[in-house]
This record gives C-alpha cells, sequence and structure tokens, in this order.
C-alpha cells in the first residue's frame, strides 16, 4: 500500500512540474506584446500606438493580457482635462550661498540617501560646521589669488603707459637732438628705464656708432666669402688670402665649424635659433661674414649671444654693423680676442 502511495504521489509531481513547464512556454510564446509590471516586452509592428495592454494573473495562478484602452499618458491626460503637468523643478543644491568657490564646486553637502540611517543632530551639526569653514578657506584663497592677478594687470598696464610715454619722449626729442641730448641725465634716466621696442634698434645703432665706417656692401662682401668658405672648408685658400688675413687655414675652419656648434646652444628656449628655426641662417650669416671680416679674431664662443640680441632689434647688414663696431671696443675686444 505504501508503495502505491509513493508511486502516485510521483506521478502527481512530475505532472505538475511538466505542466507548469508547458504553462510557462505557452504564455511566453503567445502573450500579447506591451509592457509588463516589472519589465517591458518589445511591441510588434502591428500594434497601435494608443493600446495599453498589461499581464495580470488570474485566480488560478495564471497570467492572463488585459487591455487597458483608458489608460491615458501625459499629453492625452492634458488634452482632455486641460490641466498642465509640470515637471517637479530640479531643486538647487547650494541655495544660501551668495559666493560659490570654484575650488568646491564639487564638494557638495547632503544629507544620506533614504535607503541608510539618517544623521543624528550632532553629526549633521558637525558636518555643516566643516563644510563652511572648508568653503570658507576656499573662498579667502581664491579671493588672495584674485587680488594678486588684479595687482599683476595694474603693474603691467602702468608698465606698458610708461613705455608708451617714453616712446614719444625718444621720437619728438631725443632722436632729433641726439648729439646734444646723449650725455644728458634725462637721457641716463631713460636708459635706466627701459628702450621702447619700437626704437630699441635705431637708439642702440646711435649709441654703439659706426667708426669702422662699414657699409652694407662690404658686408655682402664678406658675407659671400663666408659662404665659399662654408662649401669648400678643405679647399686650400690662395696666398694672398693667407698673407692678409694672418691666420692659418685650420684656425679660419676651426672657427666656422666652431660657429656651426655654439648657434644650437643659443639662447635654447626661444627655440628660434636653433637650425630649422627663423633666425638660424641669419645668425649664421652675421657671424660668418665677421669671421671673414677680422680672422685674426675669428669666432670666440659667447659671440653667438651678443649678435643674436642684436637680429631680434636690427636689421641682417645693421646688426653685423652694431655687432662689428661693439666688439671693436677696447674692452670687449681684450676679452674676445684672449689677449694677457
Amino acid at each position: 500500500m505504501s508503495e502505491r502511495t509513493a508511486v502516485s504521489f510521483q506521478q502527481t509531481l512530475d505532472r505538475n512540474i511538466f505542466f507548469k513547464k508547458t504553462k510557462d512556454l505557452k504564455f511566453s510564446t503567445q502573450s500579447a506584446p506591451g509592457w509588463k509590471l516589472f519589465g517591458k516586452v518589445p511591441p510588434r509592428e502591428n500594434l497601435q500606438k494608443d493600446s495599453r495592454t498589461i499581464q495580470q494573473e488570474d485566480s488560478s495562478g495564471s497570467l492572463r493580457s488585459v487591455s487597458t484602452p483608458n489608460l491615458l499618458n501625459a499629453g492625452e491626460y492634458e488634452a482632455r482635462t486641460g490641466r498642465i503637468c509640470k515637471p517637479q523643478a530640479q531643486s538647487s543644491r547650494r541655495k544660501n550661498l551668495e559666493f560659490e568657490p570654484l575650488s568646491t564646486t564639487a564638494l557638495i553637502l547632503e544629507d544620506r540617501p533614504a535607503n541608510l540611517p539618517a544623521k543624528s543632530a550632532e553629526e549633521a551639526q558637525r558636518h555643516r560646521q566643516e563644510y563652511d569653514e572648508m568653503v570658507a578657506e576656499a573662498k579667502k584663497r581664491e579671493m588672495k589669488e584674485a587680488l594678486k592677478r588684479k595687482k599683476i594687470m595694474k603693474e603691467r598696464f602702468k608698465q606698458e603707459e610708461n613705455i608708451a610715454n617714453a616712446m614719444i619722449i625718444w621720437n619728438t626729442e631725443v632722436l632729433p637732438n641726439w648729439e646734444t641730448m646723449r650725455h644728458t641725465r634725462k637721457v641716463r634716466d631713460l636708459w635706466w628705464l627701459g628702450l621702447p621696442p619700437s626704437v630699441r634698434g635705431k637708439v642702440w645703432s646711435l649709441a654703439i656708432g659706426n667708426e669702422l665706417n662699414i657699409t652694407h656692401e662690404l658686408y655682402e662682401i664678406f658675407l659671400s666669402r663666408a659662404k665659399e668658405q662654408w662649401k669648400s672648408l678643405s679647399e686650400t685658400v690662395s696666398e694672398n688670402d693667407t698673407e692678409d688675413s694672418g691666420a692659418s687655414i685650420s684656425d679660419r675652419e676651426a672657427s666656422l665649424e666652431l660657429i656651426k656648434l655654439d648657434i644650437s646652444r643659443t639662447f635654447p628656449s626661444l627655440f628660434i635659433f636653433q637650425k630649422g628655426g627663423p633666425y638660424h641662417d641669419l645668425l649664421h650669416s652675421v657671424l660668418g661674414a665677421y669671421t671673414c671680416y677680422r680672422p685674426d679674431v675669428g669666432y670666440v664662443q659667447g659671440m653667438s649671444f651678443i649678435a643674436a640680441v642684436l637680429i631680434l632689434n636690427l636689421e641682417e647688414a645693421d646688426a653685423f654693423i652694431a655687432f662689428a663696431n661693439l666688439l671693436n671696443k677696447p674692452c670687449q675686444m681684450a676679452f674676445f680676442s684672449c689677449r694677457s
């Protein structure tokens, strides 16, 4: 008897399990499209837009489809009732702050989420106090930086105004009467204030002078000689050139090679005198022409910096004239000629 009861119970259990699986499979294949209570079902193409179908569970435990045509969306509800559904406005997170420091934009004081225990009054007060202190410190720091930037801009505007005023004095008073005013106290004070960029090259040329009487044509001559020597450093120079120069061919070749090496190290942070820069060939030409103009001196390391500063403020030929006359001064000549 017990064996029959066990077999009957086993058959009933198997029948219920397979029947449940069959119902579920049937439901998944024949259920109407729409949206379910806990997940969306992709609608069919021939489904009307106004239909609303949900799945409900009947008393027997199975799911059935129920059409709800009276379920309205927000647009239909507004059209029928005449009421406008206003979207809930996002509340500002910082309503009470008159000043919002930039460094604390990601620092927002909020309550705990609803799924967590609420803060106690003491804890909330302590967090509020710490938050206010951080915002006040950030505000103080940013106000200090703003005052510093304002001070720097004020000094810059003042400097530009002084340069503009000095430029007017140089152009209207000093340069037209250079010989009579060059040694006056007023000009000396203007020198210490700095020369405006627009008159710097002209004032330098007048201050250095041209005692050597170098012309633009003479510069072109020595530049062409330098270019010829660059093309053929290994070729021998004629005896007349060697006697006039007073220097050996090896010394001249060494000077030309030293120019190439030293130019790459001239104001490297500017990247304008290195190979490929806008002033590389110009500086190379001025230094090469001077090597041919004064072969007894040649090129000495450090000359490129002086020539580079002149090139930035003068034309090529004028820069060579100022460079040659400046190095001809007793102090500079004694330094660069390495004479004891």
